[in-house]
């Protein structure tokens, strides 16, 4: 394989230079410490000698460690590095680009760099900052910055001799059109320099899988990687192991924070697969029950009458021959809770428990599931069932689905209600990871708060057995019915119920009422 040389060694930038361009010029962007002159740890000068001190030259650097390691702040000195330090005087005239796969997540870099351009006034006579544009200028050397994310229109007509690739791992799949573009419009630079710094991809199939993969192969003497992970064989929640994958754990890292992460993942299944993926940087899939049976059933507490109380819903309607649930919750003594109702078509129920193991014939005679006329759910019967419900308590709003809420709504009108009172108690409920992610989080808390009491209603513990959560990119979640086991729409409507309540719900004057 033939071999690369750099530059001569009387030009030659080392490790060195970069670790005292960086702990003279640099400040503390934000934080504690902020307006303090930057002091770089011994793991961050490990890499970066790696990197500068490669007898065969660097091509590409791959870091990949856990989330909140200043993974972005070390980014952001290595472009004003190259920006304005020794390597922009041994090649000046240079383009220097981050890569992002969001607006927010390339703009987070670029504002890191600018704020330690501010912070000296040195930098800030040299460098020019605009804003607009995402981009540092060094008019001086001629060298340019600029931010770029996935989200741009285009990334050709570039060359860059610097990239650094923030956040590689958000990539799914083994191709990225911005990865690509940038990586091959380097063929005109003698000695280009890629950096990944990046957690873990969640699967062997996704680009920063298949780079760390190749490189750990050592098939390219001009590629270096350092792979900060916890062996899959270890305890997780041990402090010894979460050390392994974060090597700022206890200066950049909260180690306090870090510990009461895992205390929360040992508890709650779904924390636990986003705890491994980005706190312990294993690849692993976004994907987990929601949580455990025995936290669950730790909330089994019989739930209190609703009777007085502001009472909250979610509806999750079904399609035609499947499950439909609506659960209320009002807050009483510290406790929201929790009263759902579920309803299956009559017709062919005994056959439906026979095939899906499910004892849906026995709940029913035990009240725990409602039944319509027919082989299907009757959205008229459901909007009676509601007119009912609204006459019988105070009910503030109820979350639904939008998708199935059009063939409710004739069913509403017939039943009694208006427009406006059905746009006013109605409230549209998205079942993206926008608004599923918060909801959730606050269920969770919930539950692991003991603030939940849901009597150990059967369909419902069903439900949340079933429930699998999905990740975004950005580690945002939602259930997935695509994902789970069985039927989890009560575990739908709960969530969609505590979304819609306020955090502190008002308490109501009975007497008052009364009077």
């Amino acid at each position: 394989m033939p071999r690369r040389k750099r530059e001569s060694a009387d030009d030659r930038v080392t490790g060195a230079d970069i670790i005292a361009f960086v702990e003279q010029t640099c400040f503390v962007p934000e934080g504690k410490l902020v307006g303090q002159k930057l002091v770089m740890q011994d793991w961050q000068k490990d890499l970066i000698h790696l990197v500068y001190d490669n007898p065969y030259g660097t091509r590409r650097a791959i870091f990949s460690m856990g989330r909140k390691n200043a993974k972005t702040t070390l980014s952001a000195c290595l472009l004003l590095a190259h920006c304005c330090g020794p390597p922009a005087r041994s090649k000046p005239n240079s383009q220097l680009f981050s890569a992002a796969q969001s607006r927010d997540q390339a703009g987070i870099i670029f504002s890191l760099a600018a704020k330690m351009v501010r912070l000296n006034p040195d930098l800030a006579r040299t460098v020019t900052i605009q804003e607009t544009a995402k981009s540092l200028i060094c008019r001086e050397l001629g060298t340019r910055y600029r931010a770029l994310s996935a989200e741009a229109s285009t990334a050709y007509g570039l060359s860059p001799s610097l990239i650094i690739h923030d956040e590689l791992g958000q990539v799914r799949g083994p191709r990225s059109p911005l990865y690509e573009a940038l990586e091959t419009a380097t063929g005109a630079q003698e000695n280009p320099l890629s950096i990944i710094i990046s957690t873990q991809a969640p699967t062997d199939a996704d680009l920063l899988s298949i780079l760390i993969d190749d490189a750990l192969a050592g098939h390219d003497l001009h590629t270096v990687v350092k792979l900060y992970t916890a062996p899959t064989d270890l305890d997780p929640f041990d402090e010894a192991t979460i050390r392994l994958a974060n090597p700022a754990f206890g200066t950049f890292l909260n180690a306090r924070e870090v510990m009461a992460m895992a205390a929360d993942a040992r508890r709650m299944p779904a924390r636990e697969v986003e705890f491994r993926n980005l706190i312990l940087n294993q690849r692993i899939e976004a994907t987990n029950a929601f949580v455990s049976p025995a936290v669950w059933k730790a909330c089994a507490e019989p739930a209190g009458s609703l009777d007085g109380l502001m009472v909250y819903g979610g509806l999750d309607l079904s399609e035609v021959a499947d499950l439909t649930a609506l659960v209320l919750v009002g807050w009483r003594n510290g406790k929201w809770h929790v009263h759902p109702t579920f309803w299956l078509p009559g017709e062919g129920l005994r056959e439906r428990a026979t095939t899906d193991h499910i004892p849906y014939d026995l709940w029913r005679e035990r009240g725990y599931l409602q039944t319509t006329p027919g082989k299907t759910v009757s959205y008229e019967f459901v909007a009676d069932y509601l007119r009912g419900v609204f006459r019988r308590h105070n009910i503030s709003k109820i979350g639904f689905d939008r998708w199935n809420m059009r063939h409710l709504l004739p069913w509403l009108l017939k039943a009694g209600f208006t427009e406006p009172f059905v746009k006013d108690h109605f409230v549209e409920f998205g079942q993206g990871v926008a608004s599923m992610s918060p909801a959730l989080r606050d269920l969770e808390q919930l539950v692991l708060e003991g603030q939940l009491a849901h009597g150990g209603h059967p369909v419902l513990n069903m439900c949340v057995n079933n429930t699998v959560i999905v990740l975004d990119d950005a580690g945002n979640r939602k259930p997935s019915k695509k994902r789970s086991v069985g039927r989890i729409d009560g575990l739908v409507a709960l969530t969609m119920a505590i979304g819609v309540a306020p955090l502190r719900p008002p308490v109501i004057d009975v007497e008052a009422l009364i009077a």
